[in-house]
């Protein structure tokens, strides 16, 4: 296949870009240059999607669009809400690319934030999203784009798969999510925040994550028109994570206790028994395994993030 794959250069980017480019011819789209590979990089088309003109010069020939590009730290969009809005646009850029090229298959990238915090039930499935439970302008700008993407599978005859991802962490990430971040600190000395004491979520080590988004892409026609949540299935303590990178590195950092910031969502376990069935999707690496394979790979360039976060 031909595929056009958006935010290329990103932590998923990267890593789904290494694992197709074997098998498959593909064209990477970023604002950012692709810091970690030179060979992708020189595969990747920089372009702001939030500009339409810059998609002027993507090819037309596409079998399939991979549309991961997003602002995507929540807190960052709580402070600075217009990035929700850049979201918004993009989404609508790559669509009406795709409609005016007849484009007509699209896989997203949308997130566990569009469940918000439900507490009554011990694992959240695909039919539980709600606009009322939307916690953060980048909630609300996922669900947007999922809503956009059946709007266009309805008029313009776009075929969609609907990836929702919780936490993914691992390789190719220097952002200021909190394993990278808490990696960082400790190898600095500095002290790690957590917010919210009780605050627990669903870890899904990156390789993971890429099995799911390959295995919609080579299933692609019998799963469209489908979400999945790709995830570990697991809840895990932010607290936990905190203390086990520190033991990992041998950390003499402090960890400071916060309480729960706006917009967050804090109690989150996926219920992953439909991609299960589905894509024959089964996560391998628990947290314990994950953090490890992160902490090693961070430690092999750590000179590449001193006195970073």
């Amino acid at each position: 296949m031909r595929i056009l794959l958006t935010g290329s250069s990103g932590t998923i980017g990267t890593r789904l870009f290494e694992n197709l480019s074997p098998y498959h011819e593909v064209l990477g789209v970023d604002i950012r240059r692709n810091k970690w590979n030179p060979k992708l990089d020189s595969l990747t088309f920089n372009a702001d999607l939030r500009q339409r003109e810059s998609l002027d010069n993507l090819p037309s020939e596409c079998d399939l669009v991979v549309h991961l590009a997003a602002n995507a730290r929540v807190y960052e969009l709580v402070e600075r809400p217009e990035l929700a809005f850049d979201n918004m646009l993009i989404n609508f850029n790559v669509l009406e690319f795709m409609r005016k090229r007849g484009i007509t298959k699209i896989i997203f990238a949308s997130s566990r934030e569009a469940y918000g915090n439900i507490m009554n039930s011990a694992a959240v499935s695909e039919d539980s999203v709600r606009p009322e439970n939307c916690e953060s302008p980048y909630a609300a700008s996922k669900m947007g784009g999922e809503a956009m993407l059946h709007a266009y599978s309805k008029v313009y005859g776009i075929d969609f798969a609907i990836l929702r991802f919780s936490n993914v962490y691992g390789m190719y990430d220097d952002s200021e999510r909190v394993v990278p971040l808490w990696v960082r600190q400790c190898l600095t000395g500095k002290d790690l925040l957590v917010y919210g004491k009780d605050k627990s979520l669903d870890f899904t080590y990156i390789d993971d994550a890429i099995d799911g988004l390959v295995r919609v892409i080579d299933q692609f026609d019998k799963v469209k028109g489908n979400a999945f949540n790709i995830s570990r299935g697991e809840e895990v303590r932010l607290l936990a994570v905190a203390e086990r990178i520190k033991e990992l590195l041998g950390s003499d950092s402090e960890t400071i206790i916060k309480e729960n910031r706006p917009g967050e969502v804090w109690k989150f376990k996926a219920d992953i028994s439909k991609a299960e069935k589905l894509l024959g999707y089964q996560p391998r690496v628990g947290i314990e395994e994950g953090l490890r394979r992160t902490v090693e790979w961070y430690l092999k360039r750590q000179d590449k993030f001193q006195g970073i976060g």
